[in-house]
């Protein structure tokens, strides 16, 4: 399982190809470096560093790449095996097909030095500067491989799947490079962006509001919401109590579908999320508990994957409904 990461290793800050890699679980700071990895057995992970890794994933036999970035209170060992258990559904659905990658940035579970809410959100936010040098990274190397005499381009599709507070990690991922990196906006760099269960604000993919990138950079943004997520009725509760008034994107879909950009699609998950995942209701993209095999939201996400389009219901809301 390969992995990017701006956690801190408990080894020196420093990248070195080939060493051990062991996240340092007392530090759940964002780090200004970033690092790339193969995940090994009881915390043994690997450093690749950047060229050996992206070279890794265009000879791999995969057609087209599923970026995971996960949500708050998640340490490594839950992120990585819950992107294990998407790698098993991918392969299981159609081999060969979906290559997942986990996006692993410094949140808390009670173990780190930042210890509630409040500071994983602004985790959250600085771990846009870090993941924003990925993105330039990655068109770094693209136009280098495409210069070269012998090269041969990677033309695998890549596809972001960002859970929870993950959704603000990718908001501001995408802000950062913008603002720092790109002179006319940023390019369309995502087959398919899935938001699941975000915990964004619901106007945040609005027309000129600070999600609208989001949806310039992807084909297809398709929202997953449930409106009895008690995850995010906290979060509710927490941005209260810290004077932020506004309804969660995970909880009611975009605040007005007719103010997103057409791309914008809505899937409405109140049915299932508490069968798949009680009794929260918010990880509710994987298994579905009855079958003990992949649910309807991820049957949803990987026809998405495969084909490229999406298909709703309606098609004046933009919007599915799964039951």
């Amino acid at each position: 399982m390969l992995f990017i990461t701006n956690r801190f290793p408990t080894q020196s800050i420093r990248t070195r190809a080939g060493r051990r890699f062991t996240f340092d679980l007392r530090n759940n700071a964002s780090s200004n470096s970033v690092y790339y990895c193969e995940s090994g057995r009881d915390d043994a992970h690997t450093e690749l560093g950047s060229a050996t890794f992206l070279e890794r994933v265009k000879a791999s036999n995969y057609q087209q790449i599923l970026l995971y970035v996960h949500g708050f209170s998640n340490l490594p060992d839950v992120v990585l095996e819950r992107a294990r258990q998407l790698q098993e559904y991918c392969d299981a659905a159609k081999p060969g097909e979906v290559l997942v990658i986990a996006l692993i940035w410094p949140c808390d579970d009670d173990r780190g030095i930042v210890e509630d809410y409040w500071d994983d959100q602004k985790s959250a936010d600085l771990s846009g500067y870090s993941f924003a040098r990925v993105l330039e990274r990655f068109l770094e190397w693209r136009a280098q491989d495409a210069a070269a005499e012998d090269a041969t381009p990677c033309l695998k599709r890549i596809n972001l799947l960002a859970h929870s507070m993950g959704n603000r990690v990718l908001r501001a991922s995408l802000a950062t490079w913008d603002r720092y990196d790109l002179a006319s906006g940023v390019p369309l760099i995502f087959r398919n962006t899935f938001m699941v269960a975000a915990d964004v604000v619901n106007e945040t993919l609005h027309e000129g509001h600070s999600g609208e990138l989001i949806a310039h950079a992807s084909r297809n943004v398709v929202v997953y919401y449930a409106s009895d997520d008690l995850a995010l009725r906290a979060s509710k509760a927490a941005n209260l109590k810290n004077k932020v008034a506004s309804r969660r994107l995970g909880h009611t879909g975009p605040e007005d579908i007719r103010k997103t950009p057409r791309n914008v699609f809505q899937v409405d998950c109140d049915d299932i999320n508490t069968r798949y995942d009680r009794p929260m209701g918010h990880s509710y993209f994987l298994a579905d508990p009855e079958t003990l095999g992949a649910g309807l939201v991820f049957s949803h996400i990987f026809r998405c994957i495969e084909i490229g389009r999406v298909f709703p219901d309606d098609m004046d809301q933009r919007s599915d409904r799964l039951s």
